[in-house]
């Protein structure tokens, strides 16, 4: 990942684009002058008669040597007749031809617009046609398998053009860490081939997601941190790094391609910014002069082959001597002749501009400023580049982890399209799980990028850039088989493969496919943002986010399809009128909408027009018409430092990291047995906390950072609070006490003797004050943890500490993590433990977290469903500050793999009262969150007003 805090740097907040480079129109000029048609750059055979020289001294070698200078500049791309072949030259033999009957497919050409109704044929590891299959092509496959998608939606495989995926692997492990270099600023011969792990869990996950294809990325500790490989992500026969390889560059194998007519392109990786002058201790300037002086390097070597090639093919043997060439610089000389794509992890406009100009010294082109956080502010700047604009790979959505990514937009992806840049989505994985790159896509066009250029994002787009939109990207004839048959559309939330080719091989088992709702299977009809956007361009990147209220007492909201409510520690459903046979439906199918009454932030009536307005309207109240949109419960969040940082890796902005009780011993200032409050370090007017309040996560619930064992006190804050000694600021000074049972130093066990000691009472100070009442279940004890062994000794823990409770009391324990908690379901449920899943949606980051239970369409069970059926109590929650704002949209997703097992408002109780419930909240979060033109849980619904009762009123978003 390109943002790991230090010193791994990855590629995990990054950015860049393509072109062809034009830098030897002058060299060519100079050299048909003097030497007129008998040049490299020509198809005439060259003259070796050496009738130029005063004695005949042409080397034997002299027609390899012309032909050697001949292809220096011949740029990369497909042979002349590559879109006539009838296989692929990754056909795996014996793989049977696949038709996909009655689908609906979009193909990536004109622009992501066109979508066909009809088949596609699969063989030879190609495609052999789109739309309505040929009957006389179909006799020629006897053996073909027939598939009927049933009028689902059919797309070329996702291409990830950001990815650290097998040089980062999971689980992590020392021994699999590939992924930086910290010999030096910049390494161009470096190549993230040499460390690509064919191990990685990832593979199986991120194909399970639709990816197929996923640009491999050295790090960014380093300015030029070596060359990138693409790779397919099936597995192959060879179970090879190389055989995974999509086009790998002729140089691999000095056997293979060397008579080609064109070379292949190559990728490498450049890096700027915060990464570089931080792991090398130095500054922009540093990293600047390092790029500069490689630059140097590299052109004086470019020169030299340039002038060889010149007196060799006019003939001028004599004192020749040998091809000037270096293999640690050569790669860079490629790119300076315009035959590598640069892959710039680049974020603000002083680094965007420093590499423009440096593009521009040296006469060579970037394919994409990735991460690039700050692009959608300076458009202009972009053009300005070598060789034409790069394209921009961004995130969606996480920003703000440290300054360069602090201006980060959401509106970014539709803001540098409408300035006619080519946009990227990418994972950066495994910083983001490539499983889930689609979701990036969703965000984007939630947020307004448009819908055919949203999945091009994804699929044709990083295909273009990286130079493989001859065979990937797109449904052509003659394409390679990389294909995904998707249950929803794949803008939906939750849009999940049915199955998955690669090369015509299916890659899913016996898929657990789900049966999504019918207006799933078209694309979200998403909210118009352009005041926010107006906002965000005024103010620099960051528009004012705070929320202002209502000025009268009543506010009525107009044209509800539904509301849910809560009712104490459950949700309650008061009307829906979107669900099928629902309360309201009249004779003739259409569902009647009704209004709802707020007053001083309580709702006090709900019906028709009549049954309301007649007491409550006024000429003074509020009217918003919330067409057909939703009111519902507003979200918890738990499991971020949210509200204690302002920039995660900045620490001048935020609270800082704890000392751990079991490594550090502290001077006694602290006092015997010293326990940290989040409370103490809370910072308000975040904007993490901002954008959670504005997407209805009202309330946060946070703990303190950096103790891996004793983590401290947790408290619960309003989201939307200006500062700590406002009304209802602070809900909760204190709700549950925070231990971690992680894989560090001392062992797991040395950190379950302490707790066992602890909970036995063997402590003062705070420490013995708070672990007394967790002993006495008066509060809770959330244990930070993933394995299914840990685990296990955590419930026989708390049944030795129950054994001692009498009256039939227990103590409260809540598992955070627990990626392997269905492993145990039953045990945990028996022992009445609760488990807040995070993330959501499980990743094998580590070995005592590996055993995930993935959900479709690798399961038909998810650890969400499986817990609950064991009556184990599940929360949601998130492992960034940036996520909360996202958290609306994992209750949604997370009902939807559960295939009806979770319903509406069990689903919105995860985010809400049962996590109120596993932290110790005491008083229920009775805000509620207004929703035009959708719900708060879909990609349609814009957020409007908070109705909070403790603020005794409604607030304008």
């Amino acid at each position: 990942m390109d943002d790991k805090p230090l010193p791994t740097y990855h590629g995990q907040r990054a950015q860049r684009s393509s072109s062809r480079s034009l830098a030897f129109k002058g060299l060519l000029a100079a050299v048909l002058l003097v030497v007129g048609p008998l040049t490299y750059f020509s198809n005439t055979v060259v003259d070796l008669s050496n009738k130029h020289s005063s004695s005949p001294s042409v080397p034997i070698n002299a027609q390899a040597i012309i032909n050697k200078c001949k292809a220096l500049d011949v740029l990369p791309g497909p042979p002349k007749d590559f879109g006539k072949r009838k296989e692929s030259d990754r056909f795996e033999p014996g793989t049977k031809p696949v038709l996909i009957r009655n689908a609906t497919i979009w193909t990536g050409r004109d622009d992501g617009k066109e979508v066909l109704k009809g088949d596609v044929l699969l063989a030879h590891g190609v495609v052999k046609s789109v739309g309505d299959a040929d009957v006389a092509e179909l006799a020629e496959y006897a053996d073909v398998v027939t598939v009927d998608a049933e009028g689902a939606w059919v797309t070329p495989g996702i291409v990830d053009a950001h990815s650290h995926m097998g040089v980062d692997s999971a689980p992590e492990l020392e021994g699999a860490e590939d992924t930086n270099s910290f010999k030096g600023l910049t390494l161009p011969w470096l190549r993230s081939l040499d460390g690509l792990n064919t191990h990685d869990d990832a593979y199986r996950l991120s194909i399970s997601g639709g990816v197929t294809t996923a640009n491999i990325l050295p790090g960014s500790a380093d300015a030029i941190g070596g060359q990138a490989f693409t790779i397919k992500l099936r597995p192959t026969k060879e179970r090879t790094p190389t055989s995974k390889l999509l086009e790998p560059p002729f140089s691999l194998n000095a056997t293979a391609g060397e008579d080609a007519e064109r070379p292949r392109w190559r990728q490498m990786k450049h890096a700027c910014g915060e990464n570089p002058s931080r792991v090398y201790d130095g500054t922009r300037m540093d990293t600047q002069w390092a790029f500069r002086n490689a630059y140097e390097t590299a052109r004086k070597l470019k020169v030299e082959q340039d002038e060889y090639c010149s007196k060799a093919v006019a003939g001028r043997w004599t004192d020749l001597g040998a091809f000037p060439e270096n293999l640690q610089w050569e790669a860079l000389i490629d790119v300076l002749r315009g035959r590598v794509k640069v892959h710039n992890h680049c974020y603000e406009a002083v680094d965007l501009d420093n590499m423009v100009r440096l593009t521009n010294e040296f006469k060579f082109s970037i394919a994409a400023f990735h991460h690039a956080h700050e692009t959608y502010l300076v458009p202009d700047l972009l053009k300005k580049a070598y060789g034409g604009p790069p394209a921009i790979a961004l995130f969606a959505t996480n920003a703000r982890y440290k300054r360069e990514a602090y201006r980060g937009s959401e509106f970014a992806p539709k803001i540098l399209t409408d300035n006619g840049l080519k946009v990227v989505m990418k994972s950066d994985h495994p910083v983001l799980n490539s499983r889930f790159l689609l979701n990036e896509a969703q965000q984007a066009h939630y947020y307004g990028l448009s819908e055919h250029l949203a999945l091009s994002s994804v699929i044709s787009t990083p295909a273009t850039i990286l130079g493989y939109d001859h065979r990937i990207g797109f449904l052509n004839k003659g394409y390679d088989a990389d294909i995904v048959i998707w249950d929803s559309h794949p803008l939906q939330i939750g849009a999940t493969p049915k199955q998955v080719y690669i090369d015509g091989i299916p890659q899913l088992k016996k898929p657990h496919v789900n049966s999504k709702p019918s207006r799933l299977q078209k694309s979200p009809q998403t909210p118009d943002f352009k005041v926010e956007i107006k906002e965000t361009l005024e103010h620099d990147g960051l528009p004012p986010l705070v929320v202002y209220k209502a000025k009268a007492d009543v506010v009525i909201f107009k044209n509800v399809s539904s509301l849910h409510v809560r009712e104490g520690t459950k949700v309650k459903e008061v009307f829906d009128v979107t669900r099928p046979n629902a309360l309201g439906e009249n004779g003739d199918g259409v569902y009647k909408v009704t209004d709802v009454v707020v007053e001083n932030g309580n709702v006090v009536c709900v019906g028709v027009k009549e049954d309301c307005l007649k007491t409550y309207e006024t000429p003074s109240s509020v009217i918003i018409n919330l067409e057909r949109g939703s009111i519902s419960p507003a979200l918890v969040s738990f499991g971020s430092p949210l509200a204690l940082n302002h920039i995660d890796q900045e620490a001048s902005a935020n609270d800082g990291r704890i000392v751990d009780v079991l490594t550090s011993s502290n001077s006694g200032l602290l006092g015997p047995g010293p326990l940290i409050r989040a409370v103490d370090g809370l910072l308000f007017e975040t904007r993490d906390a901002l954008l959670g309040y504005r997407a209805g996560v009202t309330v946060g619930v946070t703990a303190p950072t950096g103790g891996s064992f004793i983590q401290g006190l947790s408290t619960a804050f309003d989201t939307g609070a200006p500062h700590k000694l406002s009304n209802n600021a602070v809900l909760q000074q204190v709700t549950a006490l925070h231990v971690g049972l992680l894989p560090s130093s001392p062992s797991v066990s040395t950190q379950i003797a302490a707790l066992r000691n602890l909970l036995k009472g063997e402590s003062q100070g705070d420490l013995g004050k708070y672990f007394k009442l967790v002993a006495e279940g008066e509060i809770p004890l959330v244990i930070d943890v993933h394995s299914a062994d840990v685990i296990s000794t955590v419930i026989e823990l708390k049944k030795e500490v129950d054994s001692r409770l009498s009256g039939g009391r227990k103590t409260q324990f809540t598992l955070v993590g627990a990626n392997e908690a269905h492993l145990i379901a039953k045990e945990i449920g028996a022992a009445g433990i609760g488990v807040i899943l995070n993330p959501a949606r499980p990743y094998p980051e580590d070995w005592k977290s590996q055993r995930i239970l993935p959900g479709p369409p690798l399961s038909a069970e998810t650890s969400a469903t499986l817990l609950r059926k064991h009556n184990v109590t599940v929360g949601l929650g998130i492992l960034e500050q940036w996520q909360a704002r996202s958290t609306r949209f994992d209750v949604a997703w997370t009902a939807l793999d559960s295939n009806g097992r979770i319903t509406k408002t069990e689903a919105i109780e995860l985010v809400t009262a049962n996590l109120e419930q596993l932290l110790g909240v005491r008083k229920p979060n009775l805000d509620l969150v207004a929703v035009k033109r959708g719900s708060l849980h879909d990609f349609e619904g814009q957020v409007v007003g908070i109705i909070s009762s403790r603020q005794r009123g409604v607030n304008l978003i």
